[in-house]
């Protein structure tokens, strides 16, 4: 079971994000961890409105009933933001909300790190929230793979930059993201 945390930067918050951001590398880097590991594992993810529409697309494309490998967590502090594409998903997860923002947000991240075994966290791009799941994440499953895309900038790349030992070198500038997790992930996917 593998976690995402991913995001586009927003130009109107931190520009300290979108100053390093590739959007085309983010989107292509969702795109390609949700083929890699949906077909044959689970995918868990807090749906960003940026995100969850490219994996909804992943999902139709495939050839075979894999809607029950994708679990999309919510908060119901934002349930007025919804996407419609979370009516695409069968396991989408609704955590009541909390009484201020970041509360309703850690209540969301708690709950789908108690909820699930993961055996990889994948951090693509974003801003805060990316760096605030790494921390938890981290925290939860400290026997996880931490696996920060750095080649997408932002706040993957920050995470990447501060890590004393580097999970792999590729992350830092390697855009063949379909086969860097097919090779990253081909003794954790059945």
């Amino acid at each position: 079971m593998f976690f995402l945390s991913a995001s586009i930067p927003s130009p109107l918050r931190d520009k300290k994000y979108i100053g390093t951001a590739d959007i085309i590398a983010i989107r292509d880097a969702v795109r390609a961890l949700a083929t890699v590991v949906i077909s044959k594992s689970s995918l868990v993810w807090g749906g960003h409105p940026a995100i969850t529409p490219l994996i909804r697309h992943v999902l139709e494309r495939q050839d075979k009933p894999i809607a029950n490998h994708v679990t999309l967590y919510q908060s119901a502090f934002f349930e007025q933001f919804f996407p419609e594409d979370n009516g695409s998903f069968e396991r989408v997860v609704i955590v009541p909300r909390e009484p201020t923002r970041e509360d309703s947000l850690l209540a969301m991240r708690k709950r789908m790190f108690e909820d699930n075994d993961f055996q990889a966290g994948i951090f693509i791009g974003g801003m805060e929230g990316v760096e605030d799941e790494f921390t938890l994440f981290k925290e939860f499953h400290p026997k996880a793979k931490l696996i920060p895309v750095a080649s997408t900038g932002a706040a993957a790349k920050f995470i990447y930059n501060e890590m004393i030992e580097k999970p792999d070198l590729r992350l830092a500038d390697d855009y063949a993201y379909m086969a860097l997790f097919r090779d990253l992930f081909k003794n954790d996917i059945n």
